[in-house]
C-alpha cells in the first residue's frame, strides 16, 4: 500500500527533522537519491547528456546537487535556469565545481535558443521547475522548454504544474517518465489526473518516517494488497460457502448488460451468481451455472451481496428493484442506471451494510449537479463530495 501526506504535513515533518540535522543535510539526502535514480534510468552515466530545468525553489536545489553528482561521474550536465537571480546558490556552485554548464532563459533569443537546444539534446531531463507548493500550470518560458524535451524526463518530488494535494492539473504540466519523491508520497502522485503525469514512482527515504503522523491523508492499494484481501478457497469451499452474488441488471433493451455483470461476478471469484431480471434466458444461454429468478430480488433467495443497475432502465420496475435491494441487510454495489434511480434524499446511511457507488465522471457530475469537466479536473474533491452526500463508499 502506498500512503500519502499533504504538503503541510510533509513540510512540518521536514522542519522538525532539519532542526536536528546539519544545515543542508536533508537536501543532500534528496539529491543523492535523485542522482542514483537518474543513473539507473540512464544505464551508462559517463558520456550521457543531462539537462536540469531549474526553478527558484528547493526542487531546483535538489536538481542542481543531483546534477553535480552526475557530472562527477562523467555526464555532460547543463543547468537551464528559469530565474537566474533566484537559483539555489549552493547547488549552482556545486554544479560548476563539478564541471557542469549553466544556461539561462530570458536573456534574449540567442540565450533562449541555446537553452532549448541543451534540453533537446539531453538524454535525460530533470524537472526541478516547481516544488510541492506550486499552484497552477507552467509559465510560458517553462512550457517552451518542456516542449523541447526529447529524452527521459525525471520529475523532482512531483511533476511541475500539478497540484500536490489534490491531483488537479490547472494548465500545462510536465509529463514525467519517472517521479522521484522524497520522504513521503504526496496525494497528487496517487490521484488522477496528476497521477498520469507522474510516470513510474520511486520513494527516496530521507528520514521523515518518525516525524509523520500515523494516519495518512491518502492510501492507495496496490495489486498485492487487493490480492491479500481475497479469500482463498479451501478443500471444503463449495459454491455457497464461497458466497453468492446477486445481480439485478439488464432489460429487454439491454440484455447484454446482464450477461456482462454476471460474467464479472463469476470471474471475480463468487461461488455462485443469482441473477434477477428479464434477461434470464440470455444469461443462461451464456452461463448455464447461473441461478435465475424473475424477481423481486427479496424473493430470489439468499445472497451475500448485490450488484444493481447495469442496463436496468429507468421505469417503475427498475426503481422497485433498486429499493428492494437497498432494503436488504447485505453489501450493495450500485452502478449505471441504478445511480440515476438513487433516492432523491441521497442518504444511504440508514443501511447497516456497506453501500458502494461506482460512477464514471459523467454520472458523478449528474449526481453532484456539476459539469463533467469539473469532476475530471478535481477527482479527489468530487469523490469526497459524493461519499459525504450519499453516506457510501464511492469508486469514481
Amino acid at each position: 500500500m502506498r500512503i500519502a501526506y499533504s504538503v503541510e504535513t510533509v513540510r512540518a515533518a521536514e522542519r522538525e527533522l532539519m532542526a536536528r540535522l546539519p544545515e543542508g543535510a536533508l537536501m543532500q539526502r534528496a539529491a543523492a537519491g535523485l542522482a542514483a535514480a537518474c543513473a539507473d534510468l540512464l544505464g551508462r552515466v559517463y558520456g550521457s547528456r543531462v539537462a536540469l530545468l531549474v526553478g527558484s525553489g528547493d526542487n531546483g536545489g535538489d536538481a542542481l546537487y543531483a546534477g553535480a553528482r552526475l557530472a562527477r561521474r562523467g555526464a555532460g550536465v547543463t543547468a537551464v535556469l528559469l530565474n537566474a537571480d533566484r537559483a539555489h546558490g549552493g547547488g549552482l556552485a556545486a554544479l560548476r565545481a563539478a564541471g557542469g554548464r549553466v544556461a539561462a532563459v530570458g536573456g534574449g533569443s540567442e540565450a533562449n535558443g541555446a537553452a532549448e537546444a541543451a534540453v533537446a539534446r539531453a538524454d535525460l531531463v530533470i524537472d526541478g521547475i516547481v516544488g510541492i507548493g506550486g499552484k497552477g500550470g507552467l509559465r510560458p518560458d517553462a512550457e517552451r522548454l518542456v516542449r523541447a524535451v526529447r529524452g527521459i524526463v525525471v520529475a523532482v518530488d512531483l511533476p511541475s504544474g500539478v497540484d500536490a494535494d489534490t491531483g488537479e492539473v490547472r494548465g500545462s504540466a510536465v509529463r514525467a517518465d519517472a517521479t522521484i519523491t522524497f520522504g513521503a508520497y504526496k496525494p497528487g502522485l496517487l490521484i488522477d489526473p496528476a497521477r498520469t503525469h507522474a510516470g513510474a514512482l520511486r520513494l527516496v527515504d530521507i528520514g521523515l518516517d518518525a516525524q509523520l503522523p500515523a494516519d495518512p491523508d491518502v492510501e492507495a492499494l496496490q495489486h498485492e494488497d487487493v490480492a491479500a484481501m481475497l479469500p482463498r478457497p479451501s478443500a471444503e469451499s463449495d459454491k455457497y460457502r464461497r458466497g453468492v452474488v446477486g445481480v439485478v441488471a439488464g432489460s429487454a433493451r439491454y440484455p447484454g448488460a446482464a450477461v456482462l455483470a454476471v460474467s464479472g461476478a463469476l470471474r471475480g471469484g463468487a461461488g455462485a451468481v443469482r441473477y434477477v431480471g428479464p434477461a434470464a434466458d440470455t444469461v443462461i444461454a451464456r452461463f448455464p451455472e447461473t441461478l435465475v429468478h424473475s424477481g423481486p430480488p427479496a424473493k430470489a433467495g439468499r445472497v451475500q451481496s448485490w450488484v444493481v443497475g447495469p442496463g436496468l432502465g429507468d421505469g417503475a420496475a427498475a426503481r422497485h428493484s433498486l429499493e428492494d435491494v437497498l432494503a436488504s441487510d447485505v453489501p450493495v454495489l450500485v452502478d449505471a442506471d441504478g445511480l440515476h434511480l438513487l433516492p432523491t434524499s441521497g442518504d444511504l446511511r440508514k443501511r447497516e451494510a456497506a453501500t458502494v457507488l461506482t460512477p464514471h465522471a459523467g454520472e458523478a457530475a449528474a449526481l453532484l449537479g456539476v459539469s463533467r469537466e469539473e469532476v475530471e479536473a478535481g477527482r479527489l474533491a468530487a469523490v469526497r463530495a459524493l461519499s459525504e452526500r450519499y453516506g457510501a463508499t464511492v469508486l469514481l
